[in-house]
């Protein structure tokens, strides 16, 4: 009698399970500091509010450090953002932003705001964002005064994801996401486009 044979067994839905727990600790990890100190956060904490325990943190990330090495980087998030041509770069970018607010509980650039709060750690988060965001944007733009220009636009998306994500400004919130991209996106283009924003004097 020949055996019986089983069908081999596969990986794939161990590592979405995996991926899905990883993405749950870093979301949980970011939302605790953009509102404490990082020396005041513990892994402890970053568990109990990704629904895991902190041996699963120290299994997928190896230790506090590691964990918000990777919170405190934006390559990926600026790989995201910065994913347009440039002629449609600024309508993307005001999208991303407010998508990522509204739909996935998140925003690709606010971790900055709460630099001030983190001390030593806040220098990297600052040095991050300067060469992973607005350093990689003015290498996309042409024309004069590229890195000022650069800097105009992150702020103005900076102001839209406070007022939306932050002070939770009702009118904002309570627009058509395409209204306020059709309204905010051309003063964003403005300053990643030659010529669309006012020199200075």
């Amino acid at each position: 009698m020949s055996a019986v044979s089983t069908p081999p067994t596969t990986s794939a839905p161990a590592r979405r399970d995996a991926e899905a727990t990883k993405a749950a600790i870093l979301k949980a990890a970011r939302h605790l500091l953009a509102r404490h100190a990082h020396a005041d956060i513990t892994l402890k904490a970053v568990a109990e509010r990704a629904g895991v325990s902190p041996p699963l943190i120290l299994k997928y990330f190896g230790n506090k450090d590691t964990l918000f090495a990777r919170v405190m980087s934006f390559e990926t998030d600026a790989d995201a953002l910065l994913d347009a041509p440039l002629d449609e770069l600024g309508r993307h970018m005001v999208r991303h932003v407010l998508v990522s607010q509204s739909q996935q509980g998140a925003d690709p650039l606010l971790r900055i705001v709460f630099a001030p709060l983190h001390g030593a750690q806040g220098d990297i988060l600052r040095t991050n964002f300067r060469t992973q965001v607005t350093d990689r944007l003015t290498e996309r733009l042409d024309g004069p005064e590229a890195g000022l220009r650069a800097e105009l636009a992150v702020a103005n998306l900076l102001g839209l994801g406070v007022m939306y994500g932050i002070a939770r400004g009702t009118h904002v919130r309570g627009a058509a996401l395409e209204e306020i991209v059709a309204r905010y996106a051309p003063a964003l283009q403005a300053h990643l486009t030659p010529g669309g924003a006012t020199p200075r004097p």
